[in-house]
């Protein structure tokens, strides 16, 4: 079978939706190389090691930018087929909920969230608006979609009005280079490199609004006030929408010496830096999946989340998790992790067990069982 996947968001983004795609195809070449892939991708980008080094894997760069590209298929809506550029396929996956037009190929599309349906107020307008017009189409027209988690499958039967036969969920997975980093070289190096204290909460998300970070930042502020701690908090990853409204409210609550912001944070660094955090805290309002917090717990790090559905879903009983919208319960969890070292220590144990359900390997298997639905779907080959 030969399967065309959209690469693009690999190569085009460092963390989230990047970074999912990049784990999990990279699982899919290494596992199963009884069919042969395509990978999709814009002009000039050029292959990591692992793709290259797979035999039953042919990059193929087309022959526009990443943004031509969304504009040309997405925006302009030219009806002219992936087939044209890459070749005859099977199969197309749309790894981020767009599927662009196919000539004779069945269709896959993973559709991450539904936050701009849901939370419209937490996206930037005109990001809404635009997936508000073309997921809808996305989901009527692909053969199968693919949903992160049980709870994003629901979300596209009840906002999309999506049949759940059509739907297979594909949870992410934890790379097994986030595991507990105890060397002391390694510890010290990444404190030096990032101004670490021996204590310090973190939390790893873009900082934007859906991320929870004006309400995170009011429950530190509690944390210091009422409960008289005073270890620092450290925010890694890059800026979203809602940034500078995050950054005023710390200004406003006088944490500009006690918040600190990293940016965005190398993959290679971010076990020893979870591992060296007393807590990873990850209060976000609204979760299609949740890599970070899971990635945390497989480094050994007590973990504060949300009790948002996908959260509770995914951490299970492995994390403190207070109600997205509770800033004094935010403060309560961050006060009694930081306090109880008995509390910390039940966390890590259950975070490594948790950690350990899922993986790269088994959410190669899941998408390949989707590549099969779609191939073999009974259905007339959709107009695309």
């Amino acid at each position: 079978m030969h399967i065309g996947i959209d690469f693009t968001p690999a190569v085009e983004e460092d963390a989230g939706i990047g970074r999912f795609t990049r784990e999990l195809i990279a699982a899919l070449l290494a596992d199963h190389a009884e069919e042969h892939y395509v990978l999709m991708v814009p002009k000039g980008a050029e292959p990591p090691e692992w793709v290259s080094a797979a035999p039953h894997a042919r990059w193929s760069p087309l022959p526009f930018s990443a943004r031509f590209t969304s504009i040309f298929w997405h925006r302009l809506h030219v009806p002219a087929p992936v087939e044209w550029f890459v070749g005859d396929l099977d199969v197309f996956h749309a790894t981020n909920y767009l599927l662009p037009p196919l000539k004779h190929a069945r269709s896959v599309a993973t559709v991450h969230d539904l936050s701009f349906l849901r939370h419209p107020e937490m996206a930037d307008p005109r990001l809404v608006r635009y997936l508000t017009s073309s997921v809808p189409e996305t989901a009527r027209k692909a053969d199968v979609l693919i949903a992160d988690s049980a709870f994003t499958k629901g979300e596209m039967v009840d906002l999309l009005g999506v049949p759940p036969e059509k739907i297979v969920v594909v949870y992410g997975g934890v790379s097994t280079r986030f595991q507990p980093i105890t060397e002391a070289d390694a510890l010290t190096e990444v404190r030096a490199r990032y101004g670490l204290p021996e204590g310090f909460l973190l939390s790893v998300t873009r900082i934007e609004a859906r991320k929870n970070i004006r309400r995170l930042l009011e429950a530190y502020r509690i944390l210091v006030d009422r409960f008289k701690m005073t270890i620092p908090l450290f925010l890694a990853g890059g800026r979203g929408w809602g940034y500078d409204a995050a950054m005023l409210r710390r200004e406003e609550l006088g944490l500009t010496d006690m918040v600190h912001l990293l940016g965005y944070v190398p993959d290679d660094d971010l076990p020893a830096l979870m591992s060296a955090a007393t807590v990873f805290v990850y209060p976000s309002l609204y979760e299609g999946f949740g890599l970070p917090p899971l990635e945390a717990m497989a480094c050994g790090t007590p973990v504060v989340a949300s009790s948002a559905p996908c959260l509770a879903e995914v951490l299970g009983d492995a994390a403190i998790l207070p109600p997205p919208n509770d800033t004094e319960a935010l403060a309560e969890a961050l006060a009694q992790a930081v306090a109880d070292a008995d509390l910390r220590a039940d966390l890590r144990k259950r975070g490594l067990r948790r950690a350990q359900q899922f993986s790269w390997q088994a959410a190669a298997k899941q998408l390949v069982s989707a590549y099969h639905l779609a191939a073999h779907s009974s259905s007339p080959a959709p107009s695309h």
